[in-house]
């Protein structure tokens, strides 16, 4: 869902070309790019009478690009970071998601019209598309705990019934230019206090006070019946355990609105005047009635400029949402750092990429010794799921190759793009339960569905799979066709989720002891065919009608009829694309009613809870599942975790960073040592 930066009349007219007297735009390359890709040219030196200045907001050194717009007589523009931004604040680091581009003003000055409060005072906001974003955006931003900054966590709030009263950092823009002051904190403390003499009062500080960036205005000692809470609490929990909001300009003003709250309101700021605060001191000119959804519409849809970090590009508020949960759910499993165990040395520089954004990776082996260590520190045990001990009962994260991997095999070290990581099991393993599973029966979060169609839509379109190998289609025979994928058959997957047959030979010869006059195509793995890892059949020439060496496996996908599997992924692609599967063992897309299953599909798939059937998950429900709410992806290109769109993007453009001649030189040695081992097992 690409789109173009918003532009609105409000915004009155922006100059191509903008002259900056602020060092913040030399600095921030992000904020630099963001414009650029909005149309405009920042420029040194003076403007000429066609040009404009740009500013940050109502910075402290707003001033000079200010004094030069006026003696020039040009426009002047002010830059602000839009309402969901990054995981930490910006003076911790972080570049912004969106920015508020404004011709007008700045949104939380309320001694002037901004282009958002232009847009919210003259604008229809009656489109049904529009509503409808806004609405499936309030419920996304809640169900995914998302906020302006991100660093809370998990953590409970307090126990439910208290006053909650926020507060800001001293001397912020956004307290002198929404009309108020520093009094205006105490005012408000004193004022809840009055209103609710029964009830507990909680002060929640600002994320960069918690982060020693900034003071706030309130500290210890605090009144009786008040407590001041800097815990990273999550900002929408607090909203639910409150009774009521009070607030000078803060952001979490327009959230509590959001979450269903009338917050009292000490100052100006654009969300006060709508008929959907208390305010104190209301803003004149502000006459309108919105609703929530009229006010979401406009802040978070029509006002900011996106931006796409992996793709670099603008794009729409729902593609900022999908970047940021990707990052988030990085930031929050990786916030603690890791102790790795079981990870080839190969594998090792990547999985720092991935894994040591906020700790570096402490590779550790055996398994036993890197859960003490792992204990000792405070941090997660991560281990390949392979590698784990069968009789392991400790925690533990267990990783694997995603759905989405690569182009190239992971036996010739082809890093892969998309990775799994599972704290109850593993997807492969159907004999105990995954968090894949857990996924799959849960309810689609808002907005899901669709996202899941679309990604579903543009996999089959692109011809993307979890390789992507080249190869030819060979000539078929008329007649029903039946695929039938070969796999390595020492896989954990055969290993685990095989039922009685366990053997490509067995596959076919079940396969035509099912269909003696169907034309079976036999697709040997690709790293069997590679000779990395054995199960070669010699034999499947006697029974299959066609063996598609070197194949496209898409290709044939399409050209078959159906396809019989024990455990193949190729059954899922096969899936996405319409065909009719049936499966031999339990591959974690049986059991949902999407497949035939004649494998030991675990009961807990199938079973009724408390007399109810298990709810059937569609086949949208287990791409949301597989390919979106489990993996984490990363895109090569930038560097950064990203959404699977963007992984789907870069396999189907091929536009990812080649292998080191190292690797390749390790992949034919491993390559090599596998056929060996092979043959001294023979």
């Amino acid at each position: 869902m690409a789109a173009a930066a918003q532009t609105h009349p409000a915004a009155g007219d922006i100059p191509r070309r903008l002259f900056f007297y602020n060092g913040g735009f030399l600095r921030q390359p992000r904020l630099r790019r963001i414009l650029t890709l909005a149309g405009h040219e920042l420029r040194l030196g003076l403007p000429g009478p066609a040009d404009g200045v740009v500013v940050w907001g109502r910075s402290p050194h707003a001033w000079r690009g200010e004094s030069v717009a006026a003696r020039r007589g040009v426009p002047l523009v002010r830059v602000e970071d839009a309402f969901l931004r990054s995981i930490r604040p910006g003076r911790a680091g972080d570049a912004p998601l969106g920015l508020m581009i404004d011709g007008l003003g700045v949104h939380f000055d309320s001694s002037a019209p901004s282009a958002l409060e232009r847009i919210l005072a003259t604008d229809p906001l009656d489109n049904s598309n529009l509503l409808t974003r806004a609405r499936d955006g309030i419920a996304r931003i809640r169900a995914l705990d998302l906020s302006k900054y991100n660093l809370h966590t998990d953590m409970p709030g307090p126990p439910p019934g208290y006053v909650l009263v926020v507060d800001q950092t001293r001397g912020d823009a956004s307290i002198t230019h929404a009309g108020a002051d520093a009094a205006s904190f105490s005012d408000m403390l004193m004022q809840a206090l009055e209103d609710h003499p029964q009830a507990r009062i909680v002060v929640k500080t600002h994320p960069e006070t918690a982060l020693g960036l900034r003071a706030g205005h309130f500290a210890t000692p605090l009144p009786d019946r008040v407590t001041l809470l800097s815990d990273p609490v999550s900002p929408w929990h607090l909203l639910e355990g409150a009774i009521a909001v009070y607030t000078v300009s803060s952001q979490l003003g327009l959230e509590a609105i959001l979450a269903g709250h009338r917050p009292r309101v000490w100052g100006q700021p654009f969300y006060a005047g709508w008929g959907l605060t208390d305010d104190r001191n209301p803003p004149a000119r502000r006459k309108r009635q919105l609703t929530k959804t009229q006010l979401f519409a406009a802040a978070m849809l029509m006002a900011p400029t996106w931006y796409d970090p992996c793709r670099d590009r603008l794009c729409s508020f729902e593609e900022a949402v999908d970047q940021l949960e990707a990052e988030l759910r990085a930031f929050r499993q990786d916030r603690a750092g890791h102790v790795a165990a079981g990870i080839r040395l190969w594998k090792r520089r990547w999985m720092q990429r991935q894994f040591g954004r906020e700790k570096p990776v402490v590779f550790t082996d055996p398994p036993e010794k890197a859960a003490r260590r792992a204990t000792a520190s405070g941090r997660n045990l991560l281990i390949w799921a392979g590698k784990l001990p069968e009789d392991w009962a400790g925690p533990a994260l267990r990783v694997e190759d995603g759905f989405l991997r690569s182009r190239g095999l992971g036996a010739e070290l082809v890093p892969p793009l998309s990775l799994v990581v599972d704290d109850l099991g593993i997807y492969y393993d159907p004999s105990r339960e995954s968090r894949l599973e857990r996924l799959v029966l849960s309810p689609l979060p808002p907005g899901g569905a669709a996202r899941a169609a679309r990604l579903r839509e543009r996999l089959v379109a692109t011809g993307v799979s979890k390789y992507n190998l080249a190869g030819g289609l060979p000539e078929l025979p008329d007649g029903h066709r039946i695929l039938v994928p070969g796999q390595v058959e020492d896989d954990a997957s055969i290993r685990l989720g095989a039922g009685a047959v366990r053997t490509n030979l067995a596959l076919l010869q079940a396969v035509r002891s099912a269909h003696p006059k169907a034309v079976l195509i036999y697709k040997p793995h690709p790293d069997v065919e590679a000779g990395l890892r054995p199960g070669a059949v010699p034999e499947a020439r006697g029974i299959a009608d066609v063996i598609a060496e070197n194949a496209d496996p898409l290709a044939l996908i399409a050209a078959c009829d159906e396809v019989w599997t024990m455990t193949s992924l190729l059954g899922f692609e096969a899936l996405l694309r319409g065909k009719p599967v049936t499966c031999l063992g339990a591959p974690f897309y049986a059991g949902w009613g999407l497949t035939r299953d004649l494998g030991p599909v675990p009961d807990r798939r199938r079973r009724a809870v408390d007399g109810h059937p298990l709810p059937r998950p569609g086949l949208d429900g287990l791409v949301h599942a597989a390919l979106i709410a489990y993996p984490r992806c990363f895109d090569p290109v930038s560097g950064r975790p990203c959404p699977p769109e963007v992984v789907i993007d870069r396999l189907a453009s091929g536009s990812i960073q080649p292998r080191s001649l190292r690797l390749r030189i390790l992949a034919k040695a491993q390559g090599r040592l596998a056929g060996w081992a092979h043959l001294w097992r023979g």
